[in-house]
């Protein structure tokens, strides 16, 4: 049996126990191995590998050792309990032992959680479990995680109080982050929460949330947006004493630019705008970049990233203008048509 769409989440979190045989598989190692864990501990709960009710075999033995498989199904525990047996990184050349494993299987013996990477419409894996009575297929796309899998994620952290808006920010955060990362924020955001229980908040979620963009420079963005040009020349001697290029700071701020620019001209208003983008922006920063672009408005945004991108050419042009002067100089224009706009 194939699965597909929500039935793959949902029989992941609870997978049949009287079926023989479950394959996952996906070009994500990582979210194979979330899928993987979820599903395993489902089957036999968190202590099997503890009460030895988990074997673990890797798949490449299997086409040298194909009994090996059979012998781990039949295996009587010395635990009571239901029982799982583990194959990981299993490559085509397995199938032949998982046939033989399956047409053996009879109900009490282990189940089988068959994980493998990404595999093409030919593989005899496939070919093997999808069209099976009993066995069952599971494809891991590389899709974020949806609002039903984060919602399980904070139950298990103990964040039971997200209201909308927050978990508005925890699906841009989804689209942002690998699910492995995603689910260490998420048990990083209950760890920060525990004994609070309070709703949980933008603020909160953006302060445990990786950081993507350094913060001095992100610092210096905002102030040069927001027209804070007495805070310029401080954040400006700073980044230079960190090191960072001409052409990086001229980059960022072309990147933070067409960000206000695109989120002025959106029709659902700044925010949506801002919430939309790839990477999305959420959180208090998203409030402040909307608040920017409300204040600047397209037109002007427009010229400002038009003054950003001829600066950009002047640095990777002949010039011997000095670089970093080529931008602060720009930079603080815009600080100034800004301040203007206040």
């Amino acid at each position: 049996m194939n699965l597909k769409g929500a039935e793959i989440a949902r029989y992941l979190a609870r997978p049949d126990p009287s079926r023989p045989a479950l394959l996952i598989y996906g070009q994500d190692a990582m979210r194979v191995a979330l899928k993987r864990a979820q599903a395993v501990a489902a089957l036999v709960g968190e202590r099997a590998d503890e009460e030895m009710r988990l074997n673990r075999l890797a798949g490449a033995g299997l086409k040298n050792d194909p009994a090996s498989l059979l012998d781990a199904i039949k295996e009587i525990g010395f635990f009571p309990g239901p029982r799982v047996v583990l194959v990981e990184d299993t490559p085509d050349s397995a199938a032949d032992a998982v046939k033989a494993a399956l047409a053996e299987w009879q109900q009490g013996d282990a189940v089988m959680v068959v994980t493998a990477g990404g595999l093409g419409k030919a593989s005899a894996l496939r070919k093997l479990f999808e069209p099976h009575r009993t066995a069952v297929a599971a494809p891991i796309y590389d899709d974020p995680p949806g609002e039903d899998e984060i919602r399980s994620w904070l139950r298990d952290s103990g964040l039971r109080d997200v209201p909308p808006e927050a978990m508005r920010d925890l699906m841009a955060l989804a689209r942002a982050l690998d699910p492995g990362d995603l689910r260490q924020t998420i048990e990083k955001i209950g760890l920060y929460k525990h004994g609070d229980d309070t709703p949980l908040t933008p603020a909160q979620i953006a302060l445990m949330a990786p950081a993507t963009v350094e913060a001095d420079l992100d610092e210096l963005l905002h102030v040069v947006a927001e027209g804070r040009t007495d805070l310029f020349g401080q954040l400006m001697r700073r980044i230079e004493g960190q090191g960072i290029a001409p052409v990086t700071l001229a980059v960022a701020a072309q990147r933070h630019f067409r960000a206000l620019h695109l989120a002025s001209a959106d029709p659902q208003g700044p925010g949506a705008g801002l919430s939309r983008m790839r990477p999305p922006v959420f959180g208090p920063r998203r409030d402040r970049m909307a608040r920017q672009a409300q204040g600047w408005g397209t037109g002007p945004l427009e010229e400002a990233v038009s003054s950003l991108l001829a600066t950009d050419l002047a640095l990777r042009s002949s010039t011997r203008a000095p670089q970093m002067a080529l931008v602060e100089r720009a930079l603080i224009r815009l600080a100034i048509v800004a301040r203007g706009r206040r």
